[in-house]
């Protein structure tokens, strides 16, 4: 993406892991999941994230909001693919912070997850260790066989998609550090935003049915919407006063002397766990069925074009976007 800086963790992939990824059924590490032919009728997906103290949650997060983000992040990359979560492999690496009673909570909100999404523990590693607690999962779910979605299959023409609200992250990061000046009812739910986000598991159907292309938003729209263009080998345009904010985002944004400089933010500052998905225009009335069904909100944020790299626009004009979003190494 030109002028957009995703470096780091993506070079370390194509140049370094790549090569070791032998065989079909890890995809050449150009998508989130692995598939692998399972029962008859479905494939196997798989996706594993980490979370590192200090890193992705804050050492004075309660431990049971952690272990919910563990199993909501990697939920959220199983929705993208269209996939139906069953169960999951869990590391923990604990801390010298992490007694009892903080292992107590962490398994309650494993817990309390466990119940709402559908998903059983099946087995994983626990450990000590003297640096920060790291938290690992391994999410498992079911796909009709062929039907996972993939960041590539997008087409020139097709129309961007987002689900839910974008900015909240990067708002839920700021109240958790003290540095969001809303009403404490706002404060609040953009605290529980960042600290336990909402994959969009009901919506995993309405994606394997009518998205070409689709990722979870992680690492920031801006970078995200990237990724999908490029492995598609497409750009796109992406609309940033058509961004889709809480009514959180909207007060913060409403304070805001540099309207652009505040979306570009929101649009890059990651955390969101939102789907963001390419499909034909065709196909824009019946995905918004299925979201006014599950009283979900969805934008058609721009559209993907013959080219390369993303070009953000406001009020018409482009945007200089200086780092996409969050890179890991």
């Amino acid at each position: 993406m030109p002028g957009i800086d995703v470096a780091g963790e993506f070079e370390t992939i194509e140049r370094l892991l790549k090569p070791l990824a032998h065989g079909e059924w890890g995809r050449g590490l150009a998508d989130d999941v692995a598939v692998l032919p399972a029962r008859p009728g479905f494939d196997l997906v798989l996706t594993q994230d980490a979370l590192v103290e200090g890193v992705h949650f804050l050492p004075a997060d309660p431990m049971d909001t952690v272990a919910q983000k563990l199993l909501r992040v990697n939920l959220s990359d199983l929705a993208a693919k269209g996939a139906e979560a069953f169960g999951y492999l869990l590391t923990c690496a604990w801390s010298p912070r992490c007694g009892w009673p903080e292992r107590v909570a962490f398994a309650e909100g494993l817990k309390r997850d466990q119940d709402e999404f559908g998903v059983a523990l099946m087995g994983g590693d626990t450990v000590s260790m003297p640096g920060p607690a790291t938290f690992s999962a391994t999410l498992l779910g079911w796909v009709p066989k062929g039907r996972t979605v993939a960041r590539r299959g997008a087409r020139a023409g097709d129309l961007l998609f987002v689900t839910g609200t974008i900015g909240d992250g990067l708002l839920g990061l700021m109240a958790a550090q003290g540095r969001l000046s809303l009403e404490p009812e706002r404060v609040a739910a953009m605290l529980d935003r960042y600290r336990r986000p909402s994959p969009r598991h009901d919506f995993a159907e309405a994606i394997r049915a009518h998205a070409t292309a689709s990722v979870d938003v992680s690492d920031g729209l801006v970078a995200d919407v990237g990724r999908l263009a490029t492995a598609s080998g497409l750009g796109v345009e992406l609309d940033l006063e058509k961004l889709p904010l809480s009514s959180a985002g909207a007060a913060w944004f409403e304070g805001r002397v540099d309207p652009e400089a505040a979306l570009v933010d929101l649009a890059t500052g990651g955390d969101d766990y939102e789907i963001a998905f390419a499909a034909p225009a065709s196909a824009e009335g019946a995905l918004r069925r299925e979201a006014e069904r599950r009283h979900l909100r969805l934008t058609r944020l721009g559209r993907f074009t013959e080219g390369a790299g993303v070009v953000a626009r406001w009020q018409g004009r482009p945007v200089v976007v200086r780092k996409a979003g969050w890179t890991h190494v």
